[in-house]
Parts: C-alpha cells; structure tokens; sequence
C-alpha cells in the first residue's frame, strides 16, 4: 500500500511553523502564465540548448539568432499576466507567512504580482543593456523598431519557448536586422544571466545572506536541476534548516525534502491562502 501523499494542511501548518520562510522559484510557477518551461515533469530539458552568453558577446550571427526569436517570442512574455500562484506568494508575504522571495524565473511577474522582498536571481527580460555604454532600454521599447526594421518576421506565428523565445527556422535569419544603441550605436543585450555567464556577485551575496538568514526554504515550480537553484537547498541542508517543495514533478534537492507536493503551484499556493487565514490585500 502506498503511503498517503502530503497535503495542503500539512504544508500551511509548515508554513505556520517559521517565522521567515524564503521562498525559491522556478518556471514551473509561470508556466499557467502561458510562459513555456524548460523541462518535462522528469526533469529533461525540452527542445535545443539555450544560447550561451560568451556566443552572444562573440558573435553576431548568434546575436541576430536571439533577437529574430525575441522579437518573434516577445508578445508570449509581454501579455503575460500573473497567476493565481503569483498573487497567493505576495499575499502569504504581506501576511508574514514569507519572509523573501527569490526567483529564478525573468518574467517580472512577481513584481507585477506584489512581492516586495524579491531577488531576481537571473535579471529581468523587461530590461536591456548596452553593453559598450551603460546605458538602458526597456524591452517593450525595442519591439517596435525591431518590427519596423524586419516586416517579413512582424506577423510570424511560431511556437513560443521558455523566456520569450520562439521557434524560428534558420533561414529566416540571413537578413534580419538587429537592434543596437541609440546612444552609441554598441551590442544590445537582455539584462538577463545567460547559460553559460555567472550571476553578478553582489546579487549572489545578496541572495545567500537571505538564505543563512532564513529558518526554512519553500521550493515553488522548479526542479532545481541548475545549481544556481539548487545550492540553496543544499545550503539550507546544510544547516538543518527544513525544507518543502511543490512541484509537478521530481526536483534534484527530493532526498533533501522534509514535505513535497506533486500539484500544480497555481492551486495550492491559494489554498495555503486560505488555510491560513492571510487577509485579502
């Protein structure tokens, strides 16, 4: 006979438990958002690797690469509104039931949401930089120099990928036009942490200090498979401080769980809500 699943009473009564729950997340929160995530419920990446950030300052090739499936993918993320799994983490935050937020996620729906001690741990998508002067753009400013400039792509229907990406052929590249620097005329790059780039130490240090000063980590939609996720479970573990999860699927940190349920965040979170009484904001 199986043993019983955990519930959402266990979860809230765990919650209830500490008084300053950090909270981690991943794209398995945003995914009801109608932003794509990265891997299947077995914790396989989908689709082909993700550009790296040394090809993207290397080579130009890859950076038409990025922003002809930006621009193509840009409205999936744009549109993008929070979930019910978004405004329940802000509202357990307004309610003392979580201390801090740190996402791995770059959609900027926890802001939008409410949550007010938030780290992105790997930058935000609304954000651009140059990366010769410094200076800064909003995303949504770009979009329509970047239709303007390419009508062919403007009206392309593609399959939308994790973080604004779309499906795009390679064919569709030859003669794409990317955005630079009304300032300086420099390469444009998403303020964003690629594969393959470092998360700026002050923001690492900002994020570690939540977590030593934490008493328990709440994992919420991710399957932590890249360490920069996983090193504050083992962090937590470290020091003996518990941790749960919800997750749609296995996570890298399950041997390091203390309480885990397999449902979809946007469900339970309000639940948790509930469950323990959080006054509507």
């Amino acid at each position: 006979m199986d043993a019983p699943q955990p519930s959402e009473t266990q979860l809230a009564r765990w919650l209830a438990r500490h008084s300053r729950v950090l909270v981690l997340t991943g794209a398995g929160l945003s995914t009801a958002s109608g932003i794509p995530g990265y891997r299947d419920k077995d914790g396989v990446r989908r689709g082909r690797t993700p550009i790296q950030g040394p090809e993207f300052r290397r080579n130009e090739a890859v950076r038409r690469r990025y922003w002809a499936r930006s621009m193509v993918g840009w409205p999936t993320v744009s549109r993008a509104e929070p979930n019910a799994g978004h405004r329940a983490i802000a509202e357990l935050e307004a309610g003392g039931h979580v201390h801090s937020v740190i996402t791995q996620n770059v959609d900027g729906l926890h802001q939008r949401a409410g949550s007010k001690r938030l780290i992105e741990l790997h930058g935000n998508l609304h954000h651009v930089i140059c990366l010769a002067c410094q200076a800064r753009y909003s995303r949504a400013s770009l979009q329509p120099q970047l239709e303007h400039d390419n009508p062919d792509l403007a009206d392309l229907l593609a399959q939308p990928l994790p973080d604004g990406d779309a499906a795009i052929e390679p064919d569709a590249l030859q003669d794409f036009h990317a955005p630079a620097c009304a300032a300086c005329g420099g390469v444009l790059m998403p303020d964003v942490v690629f594969f393959g780039d470092n998360v700026p130490a002050a923001r690492t240090a900002q994020a570690l200090a939540e977590m030593e000063a934490a008493d328990a980590l709440l994992v919420v939609g991710s399957s932590l498979m890249v360490f920069s996720g996983y090193r504050f479970c083992r962090m937590a573990a470290a020091s003996g401080k518990p941790i749960a999860a919800i997750n749609a699927g296995i996570t890298r940190a399950d041997d390091l769980l203390s309480l885990k349920l397999e449902l979809p965040a946007q469900e339970v979170l309000p639940l948790l809500v509930d469950l323990l009484s959080v006054p509507s904001a």
